[in-house]
């Protein structure tokens, strides 16, 4: 069994990512643009570009270009900084705003349907479970 897990968390990250791509493809966004929109949501308004970069764990550069298609497309904005004027602050557009409640409607119905017959007590061991690999991975940087 311990053989297999990784291997079963890799299929399940798989089959979410292409049915919310499937569910997203009308919004026009490449499953990187939406991943990127998800983290500055749950990260916060604000963000730095290096603050967003290190809670996706991409480099930087990789990120300045999905933030370039995300400002093209009129979903972020990037200000300058008060603090530092080296640095830009990313922010939600009205665009962005509603996409993401769109978004995370589309991502709820997608996780309600995928969940079904699961229970949150199983759920909880789950995340345990992740939490806790997610604990000794960081370790072992």
């Amino acid at each position: 069994m311990r053989d297999q897990f990784p291997f079963a968390v890799a299929r399940v990250t798989r089959r979410w990512r292409k049915l919310l791509d499937e569910r997203l493809k009308d919004l026009g966004v490449t499953q990187a643009r939406w991943t990127t929109m998800v983290y500055l949501q749950r990260g916060g308004e604000g963000l730095t570009q290096r603050e967003l970069a290190s809670l996706m764990a991409i480099e930087n550069p990789t990120l300045v270009r999905l933030l370039d298609s995300l400002e093209e497309q009129g979903l972020i904005q990037r200000r300058l900084c008060q603090n530092d004027r080296r640095a830009r602050r990313l922010h939600l557009t009205e665009a962005g705003e509603s996409f993401m409640v769109d978004l995370n409607a589309r991502a709820k119905k997608l996780r309600d349907e995928m969940l079904e017959g699961v229970s949150g007590d199983d759920i909880d061991v789950a995340l345990g479970v992740f939490n806790k690999i997610m604990v000794n991975g960081d370790r072992l940087k």
